[in-house]
């Protein structure tokens, strides 16, 4: 390929009606705390922008070293530090100054009843695009996954659903049994969101120094999610199985180890409508987006694709 052909391909996706010119941009938690990172985002190639998963009030989350990377990928124990959502909203204004690209905010109540305190206000905010409900971080301490509890998801996603005026996405954890696929796609397919994020980083993973025979993050005694190629093979299963699950409306964002343009190429094949990347973008910043749009477009230009349609939800299996 001679010279930057990305332009002829056409990345773009579009999710609750709403169109994003290149589908892929950061994961909440990456990269997007405060407003000097968001506008980072904004002002790179990344098809959108979205806040870090917001809390009722700041939190300063857990004590340090808390994130760790190495060649495979991260591990982190945030704890959920943010702003506390409100700031998030008044971002909104400012961003949209300096690009037209969708902007998201993530959300994340500690108690439950605080996601239905912060989704009144949000789901009015003035130049907040779409929002992505993250029922349960893996990595507070003390708080249990909510995504593994099928009968609280269930009346989260009702309230969430009847509380909404704005397109909505929710932010799933991985899953690795088939029953639970099955079950959780029919309290999906039940409250229709506009999207379903899938994964979250693998919770209460453990990496070790073995020079210095510790672990690397003193949150939960060393445990912590774990993103990056460690989690690739997980998300694309999540999402092939996910999309033989779900209803044909409800769109995919695929993140867990997409590093360069083949992995986002490989998680559209598997049927995700765009992706989202957070150890490349802590690994290497906001310039990893115009490096993955430019290799999958490479990718796309090799197999004869002008669009993601043209490979989308098309993996082949072995008759």
């Amino acid at each position: 390929m001679t010279g930057d052909n990305s332009f002829l391909m056409n990345l773009s996706s579009v999710i609750g009606g709403i169109k994003f010119d290149a589908c892929i941009w950061n994961a909440a938690g990456a990269w997007c705390t405060t407003f000097e990172e968001l506008k980072d985002l904004a002002d790179s190639e990344a098809g959108a922008v979205l806040s870090k998963s917001c809390t009722l009030e700041a939190r300063e989350g857990n004590p340090h070293p808390k994130y760790y990377q190495n060649k495979w990928g991260t591990i982190n124990s945030n704890g959920l530090e943010n702003l506390g959502y409100k700031k998030y909203i008044e971002f909104a204004s400012q961003l949209k100054k300096i690009s037209k690209k969708p902007y998201l905010i993530s959300f994340s109540g500690i108690k439950s009843e605080e996601n239905f305190v912060m989704l009144k206000d949000l789901s009015v905010a003035k130049d907040v695009d779409m929002l992505e409900f993250n029922p349960g971080s893996p990595n507070t301490i003390g708080k249990p996954i909510v995504g593994y509890d099928f009968e609280a998801m269930d009346g989260l996603l009702a309230r969430a659903k009847s509380m909404g005026k704005k397109p909505w996405g929710v932010k799933l954890p991985p899953y690795f049994d088939i029953v639970h696929f099955d079950q959780i796609a029919k309290i999906l397919n039940n409250h229709q969101p506009d999207y379903v994020c899938s994964i979250n980083s693998l919770g209460n993973s453990l990496i070790i120094d073995p020079e210095k025979e510790q672990v690397v993050i003193k949150p939960k005694g060393g445990l912590g999610g774990v993103g990056g190629a460690y989690t690739k093979p997980t998300g694309l299963a999540n999402i092939y199985a996910l999309r033989k699950r779900l209803n044909e409306d409800i769109k995919l964002v695929g993140v867990g180890g997409v590093m360069s343009g083949m992995d986002a190429f490989e998680y559209i094949l598997a049927g995700a409508d765009a992706v989202q990347t957070a150890s490349a973008l802590m690994m290497e910043g906001p310039s990893c987006f115009a490096r993955i749009k430019k290799e999958l477009s490479e990718v796309m230009e090799r197999k004869g694709y002008r669009k993601i349609s043209d490979f989308k939800g098309k993996l082949k299996e072995i008759e």
